[in-house]
């Protein structure tokens, strides 16, 4: 690829996954190809663990509305597929994944942050939480699956119905992520809970994180054919692309 969007850097048998996609690592059909990539050679590449982070100050602030906005009805086609695939590419990973939240984890952020299997969050005023509705468009089955695994089904509805992001003490409190950290501390934070976990058996906590994951992978492959179809319907609607280009031109272009 002529422009990598991650970056993966090897600290001592854990590979650091780091998203730089832009100013807010915004979800896009390449990006996402990109990171099955990534994490397909760190599998390979025979690493113990993974900490995914993010560049300058955010995480990730979620899907890029302005290439669906600007693509209409044929982006979606081609983008869906591949965002829930990028999100699956990291729940499926077989060994310790911890994600180094260093800023803002919204809506596609927030289920990446989720298919980790640990999350430490940056103090000060980094966000978290799932705004999807708020933009006008549903969830993909693949990312709804992912986040009651990562943060439980009864908190899930509550993010997803009144689309709130959370500061750190809320997040940790509702169980969006297992600690909370200085900003300079997040990274080494995350790798050293990634190497305590990488000293367990790889094929133990493989087998132990696939019996967690299970119920999740099951519903996916039992609804993920009928389910996407229909989502794909809704985001490609003339009533969808018009909220997004309204969300895009009122909260992210400030009103120009």
């Amino acid at each position: 690829m002529a422009t990598s969007s991650i970056r993966v850097d090897d600290e001592g048998g854990i590979a650091v996954v780091t998203l730089q996609h832009g100013k807010a690592n915004t979800l896009d059909t390449e990006f996402c190809r990109e990171l099955i990539v990534r994490l397909e050679d760190v599998q390979l590449g025979g690493y113990r663990g993974v900490v995914l982070t993010g560049s300058g100050n955010i995480f990730s602030a979620g899907v890029d509305l302005r290439r669906v906005r600007d693509g209409g009805a044929g982006y979606v086609d081609e983008f869906l597929p591949a965002l829930s695939d990028a999100f699956l590419s990291v729940f499926g990973f077989p060994g310790p994944v911890i994600a180094a939240l260093n800023g803002h984890a919204i809506a596609g952020g927030a289920v990446l942050a989720a298919a980790c299997d640990r999350r430490i969050l940056s103090s000060g005023p980094s966000r978290i939480g799932i705004t999807e509705l708020l933009v006008g468009v549903p969830f993909p089955l693949a990312a709804l699956e992912v986040l009651r695994s990562g943060f439980g089904a009864d908190v899930v509805a509550e993010l997803a119905f009144l689309g709130e992001t959370h500061l750190p003490d809320d997040a940790l409190r509702l169980g969006l992520v297992n600690e909370v950290t200085d900003p300079g501390t997040v990274l080494p934070r995350a790798l050293e809970v990634a190497r305590k976990l990488a000293e367990i058996p790889a094929a133990a906590y493989a087998h132990t994180k696939a019996q967690l994951h299970r119920p999740f992978h099951e519903r996916i492959a039992e609804h993920r054919t009928g389910d996407d179809a229909h989502v794909l319907e809704l985001w490609s609607s003339p009533e969808a692309l018009a909220s997004i280009t309204a969300y895009v031109d009122r909260v992210l272009s400030g009103g120009k």
